[in-house]
C-alpha cells in the first residue's frame, strides 16, 4: 500500500484522471471475468480464468502504454500527426479490401505469430483526432478562411470516416461527431461546420447507394435492419430484450459479483452489452458509478482545457476525451434501447485487445497535456510570487 501511495504521489498530471484509469481498468477485469463465462465454455474448455487473465494482461499493458504517452511532451504529438495519418489511411484501405471477415465485417488485420487481431479504426481515430487538433491550432489566425483553413481539415475527416464507414458505421459516425465538436471548439465558422455535415451526408448517401449494389462490401442490410428493429413497436431485437431483462434483474444493488443470469443468454455480454451485466450484478448503484466515472473524465478534461496555454493541447485533450465519453454513453444508450444497436464497446471496460490499448493511449495523451498544464501553472505562480517579492522590496 505504501508503494502504491508513493507511486501515486510521484505521478504528475491530473490525479483524478489517473484514478479513473485505474478504477475502470480494475472494474474491467472483474466484469469480463463474470460476463465471459459462456464464451469460456465455448472456446476455452470452461477455463473462465483464461479471459480474466487475458483482459488483465491487456489492461496492465495499456496502463504501460498510457504511462509512455504521458511521459512524452504533448507537443511532440503535433509533429507526429502527419506521419500517423499517412499510416492510418493505407491501413484502412488494406483492411477494407483485404482484411479477414469476422461477423460479416472487415475491421481487423491479423497480426502474425501472436494470434491477435488489430482493429485499424482504433489507430485511425487517434491519428485523425491528433491531426485535426494540430490543423486547428496552426490555423487559428485565419481559421475563418475557407480555402486556407477549412479545406485542409475537412478532406482528411471525410477520407478517414469514409474508409471506416463501410464496415463500421457506428465508429465512423462517432469519429465524425468528435471532429465536428473539435471544429466548433476550434472556432471554425458554423457555416463551415454545417458544410462538413452536408459533405458527410453526401458521402453516406453515396456509400449507401453503392452498398445496395455491392452488399458483400457495405453492410447496408445491417444498417437498415437495426434501424427498423429500433423503430418497430416491439421491445427491440433479442440482444436488447436480454439486456433490459438483465438491468431489471439487478434492481438497486444488484445480484452480486458473478451472479448474473443473463450472461448465459445475452450475446456479446463481455463486449457490446457489458453495461447490462454490470447493472445486473451491481444494480443501479453500480451503473451510476460507471456513468460518474466517464462524467468525471469529461469534467477533468474541461478543467485542463480552461487552463491550457496552447490551443493544440486544449483541442487535443478535449477531442480525445469527447471521443471516449460519447462512445461510452452511446454504448450505455444501446443497453437501455435509447438508440439503435451500434456495436460500440464500453471504453476500457469491455473485453478487448487493441481497443483497450488505444483507449489507454488516448488517456495517456490527455495526461501528458495535464502534466505540462500543471507545470506551466506552477511556473506562473512562482513567477507571480517572485514579482510580488520584488515589488515589496522596491516599496
Amino acid at each position: 500500500m505504501k508503494t502504491v501511495t508513493n507511486l501515486y504521489n510521484t505521478l504528475r498530471g491530473d490525479k483524478y484522471i489517473w484514478l479513473i484509469l485505474g478504477f475502470l481498468g480494475l472494474f474491467s477485469v472483474l466484469a469480463v471475468y463474470s460476463s465471459a463465462g459462456a464464451m469460456a465454455y465455448k472456446y476455452a474448455g470452461g477455463n473462465t480464468e483464461f479471459y480474466m487473465m487475458k483482459q488483465a494482461f491487456f489492461i496492465l499493458l495499456g496502463i504501460g502504454f498510457a504511462y509512455g504517452c504521458y511521459k512524452l511532451h504533448y507537443l511532440h504529438y503535433s509533429r507526429l500527426a502527419p506521419i500517423l495519418l499517412a499510416l492510418a489511411i493505407p491501413l484502412l484501405m488494406y483492411t477494407l479490401l483485404f482484411g479477414p471477415e469476422y461477423n460479416d465485417a472487415r475491421r481487423w488485420i491479423n497480426i502474425p505469430w501472436i494470434n491477435q487481431r488489430f482493429q485499424t479504426s482504433d489507430f485511425a481515430k487517434i491519428a485523425l483526432i491528433i491531426f485535426v487538433a494540430r490543423s486547428l491550432a496552426i490555423k487559428q489566425d485565419f481559421i475563418k478562411d475557407f480555402k486556407s483553413a477549412f479545406l485542409p481539415i475537412i478532406l482528411p475527416i471525410v477520407i478517414v470516416c469514409g474508409l471506416i464507414m463501410p464496415a463500421d458505421l457506428s465508429t465512423a459516425a462517432l469519429l465524425f461527431t468528435t471532429c465536428l465538436l473539435m471544429m466548433f471548439i476550434g472556432r471554425v465558422s458554423l457555416k463551415y461546420v454545417a458544410l462538413l455535415v452536408l459533405c458527410g451526408a453526401i458521402v453516406f448517401g453515396a456509400l449507401f447507394i453503392i452498398g445496395t449494389v455491392f452488399p458483400e462490401v457495405f453492410r447496408v442490410e445491417t444498417w437498415i435492419s437495426r434501424v427498423q428493429e429500433y423503430l418497430s413497436a416491439s421491445d427491440g431485437d433479442f440482444q436488447v430484450q436480454q439486456s433490459k431483462i438483465a438491468i431489471a434483474n439487478g434492481g438497486l444493488f444488484g445480484l452480486g459479483p458473478g451472479n448474473s443470469l443473463q450472461k448465459n443468454f445475452l450475446p456479446y455480454a463481455y463486449a457490446d452489452f457489458i453495461y447490462a451485466i454490470i447493472c445486473e450484478e451491481y444494480g443501479v448503484v453500480g451503473g451510476l458509478v460507471i456513468i460518474l466515472a466517464y462524467l468525471g473524465l469529461l469534467f477533468r478534461c474541461i478543467k485542463i482545457v480552461t487552463q491550457c496555454p496552447k490551443a493544440f493541447g486544449a483541442i487535443l485533450a478535449m477531442g480525445l476525451c469527447l471521443n471516449l465519453v460519447i462512445q461510452a454513453f452511446a454504448n450505455i444508450a444501446v443497453s437501455v434501447q435509447l438508440v439503435p444497436v451500434t456495436g460500440l464497446t464500453l471504453p476500457l471496460v469491455s473485453m478487448g485487445g487493441t481497443s483497450v490499448l488505444f483507449t489507454c493511449m488516448s488517456i495517456g495523451v490527455i495526461l501528458s497535456v495535464s502534466r505540462y498544464v500543471e507545470e506551466a501553472h506552477k511556473q506562473k505562480l512562482a513567477l507571480e510570487k517572485l514579482e510580488a517579492k520584488e515589488d515589496a522590496s522596491n516599496n
